[in-house]
Formats: C-alpha cells, structure tokens, sequence
C-alpha cells in the first residue's frame, strides 16, 4: 500500500513540474511588452511596381534612300529644333534623277504645243469641208477622212496630256528622293544617340543592321515612368493616382508623378514570369534630379488615402486560418490590467506601418505590439508589464 502511494506521489509531482515548466507566468514572473493606442491615423494603401524612365516624344530617324553620308551637322548631347537639318547623304544621283525628269516633262509640254497646233488646224480644215460637203461639193468619203483626221489628233492630243501627268508624277518622285537625302529633325529635343559617321552608306531598312539607323532625338522634357504592375494588383490602380518615383541613382530623393495611362492587355515583363500591365506615370516634381532615359525606377502608387481612420500598427494583427471553415480571422492582444487579453477584430485599408480597425475595438483601447518573439507566443490571459504607452 505504502508502495502505491510513493508512486502515486511520484507522478502527481512529476505532472505538477512539467506544468509548471509549460506555464513560466505563474511562477509570477511577466514577460515586458510594448503598447500602441488605438487612435485616429492617416492610411495611404500603395502598390509597389519597378520599370524604367523613358521618353514619350523619341524618334529614331532613319533613311528612305541609299547612300554615302556626305555631311553630320550634330554631335550627340546637341539640342535641335524641328525641321533643322542634321544630316546630307550625297545627292547627286538623286539630283541628276530630277533633271532628267524635268526635260521629260519639258519635252512633254512642247509635244502637247505641237498636238495643239496640228489639231487646231485639223478643226479649222473639218470646218470648211463640213460646209462644203453640207452643200454638196465634196462627198462623204472626203468629209469622213477629214473626220477621222481630226479625231486622231485630238486622241493624240488627249494622249500628249497624259503622258504630261506621268511624266510631273515621275519628276515628283524624283524630287521626293531628292529631299530625303536631307534627314531633319521632326522634333524640338536632343540627339539621344548618333549611329552613322560621315563616309558611311546610310541604308534603307527595317532591319537592325548597319547603316540603317541614323540617330536618335527625344524630348527631354516628355520623359516619365514606365512600370510594370502586377496583375493581382492592377484592379487597384487606376489614371489620376498619385505616385512617388525613386531612380535607382537617387534612392533618397522622391518624384511626384501622375498615372497617366494603363495598358488594355496583360504582358511578361522582362525577366518577370507572371503577367503585368505597362503603366506610364507622369512626371510632375522631379526634385531637381538630373533624369536620363534608361534609368531603372522604382514607384509606389497611392491606390487608397484615407484620412482620420483609427489604426494600430501593422504587426499588432495576427492571422488566424480556420481550414475547416475555409476563412480567414485577425486579432489582436489588447493590454488590459497588466494583462493580454485576445480580441478579434475586424480589419481594413492597410499601408506599410498602419493598419485600420474596423470592429471589435474602441478608440484608446491599449494594443500589443511586440516584441516579436512575445506576441507570437502570448495565450489569452498571460501576465503582461509595459512601459508608459506608446
């Protein structure tokens, strides 16, 4: 009997310490935690996105004809206007080709002077043999040839003219040719890029080859933001949202911009496997940051602000996933009587620090916010201490 009951006591304290060693906070020692205050704050939700500053006014000149580079009147980094020249391909074929048409076209109108002269002639001769044969003094064989005279004449004639319009259409391609050997600028900005030196053949093609690029003029003033957002993001985003751009040489220095347009369709981004949609942010406040085209970006756009909403920090909310229900729950610690005690609440807009309590608590109510390593292990009920509340 003595036996049983030495065992009996044996498992009874060996229950007791393992207890003891599950619960440490009754043994009357609290864990120290940090308090913030449910209170009124301002949320700004935001959608992060990456991409590159481009220019929205870029030409890439090329040529429509084949030829040696005779002249560059620009150096890279120069600022032109519209319609100055930049650049002469030699033009003597091309010149020789108008003045071969214009004598076409000289020859043309003196062939149509001649026509003219003979059919008139012809007529004045058709008259008087009308009026003779209208009283019988010549006969119908006589009057029908110099009918079919006249009518040949005026075919011929007919014929002169349009010979005429071939040949100004020829000589008007002649000069078109002529005038592309002279590449100026469609666009007031700066000269990007020069891909041509003088002595090399400027050539005529849609391909990426030698020669067939000439150089490059964008408006500096026309350069924004090209990012990709996500396609699970892009429900929220919309034209007319602000944005904050930071380029990768000047991470310190923010940009305002504008979103100034979305892509219809989705598409791969460049070293991305998913799909995102092009949005192109204007720039309205630069902060006196030197920008150049190709400078990789990062931007955070404001999808959501709002204004006097009460929040906590966002590391105060803890996610709870009821699989059997297949939802989703949120509470947190609120710190009450020197004690934690676990509320569900109710949550909404959220930014990178705050996020808003819609339910379950009051404005000042007392919330745990770490440290980390406590909150994640915190029981309703737990003995909490803190310092004044934050």
């Amino acid at each position: 009997m003595k036996k049983k009951l030495l065992i009996i006591g044996a498992l009874a304290a060996a229950a007791a310490a393992a207890l003891l060693l599950s619960r440490p906070l009754w043994d009357g020692r609290t864990e120290e935690v940090q308090v913030a205050t449910l209170a009124p704050r301002s949320i700004q939700a935001s959608v992060l996105a990456s991409g590159h500053l481009v220019h929205e006014e870029e030409v890439m000149l090329t040529t429509e004809v084949i030829g040696r580079v005779t002249g560059i009147y620009v150096e890279e980094g120069d600022r032109v206007t519209a319609g100055q020249l930049l650049l002469q391909i030699d033009d003597e074929i091309y010149r020789a080709a108008v003045e071969q048409n214009e004598a076409t076209v000289r020859m043309q109108e003196i062939a149509i002077q001649r026509q003219q002269v003979r059919a008139d002639n012809l007529r004045t001769q058709w008259e008087r043999q009308r009026a003779l044969h209208e009283r019988n003094l010549i006969d119908d064989d006589s009057f029908d040839a110099v009918t079919n005279e006249l009518s040949v004449a005026e075919i011929d004639l007919q014929s002169s003219r349009e010979s005429l319009s071939q040949a100004e259409a020829q000589l008007e391609q002649a000069a078109d040719r002529l005038s592309k050997t002279r590449v100026v600028s469609p666009i007031g900005g700066t000269v990007t890029s020069l891909d041509i030196k003088v002595g090399e053949t400027a050539i005529s093609s849609t391909t990426n080859i030698p020669g067939s690029s000439l150089m490059t003029i964008a408006n500096p003033d026309s350069i924004h933001a090209e990012v990709n957002v996500d396609e699970a993001d892009i429900a929220n985003v919309a034209v007319g949202q602000k944005a904050q751009i930071f380029a990768i040489a000047y991470p310190d220095r923010p940009m305002e911009g504008v979103i100034d347009s979305i892509a219809v369709s989705a598409r791969v981004a460049e070293g991305a496997q998913g799909l995102s949609f092009a949005v192109k942010i204007r720039l309205e406040k630069t902060n006196r940051v030197v920008l150049r085209p190709g400078m990789s970006c990062r931007v955070e756009i404001y999808t959501d602000i709002r204004e006097g909403i009460l929040a906590v920090p966002i590391q105060a909310i803890l996610v709870d996933e009821i699989r059997s229900e297949n939802r989703i729950t949120y509470h947190v610690f609120e710190y009450e009587d020197r004690a934690a005690r676990q509320v569900e609440v109710q949550v909404g807009l959220s930014d990178d620090t705050w996020q808003a309590v819609t339910g379950g608590l009051n404005e000042g109510d007392e919330v745990i916010v770490g440290p980390d390593r406590v909150l994640r292990s915190l029981a309703d009920g737990d003995r909490v201490t803190t310092a004044a509340p934050e």
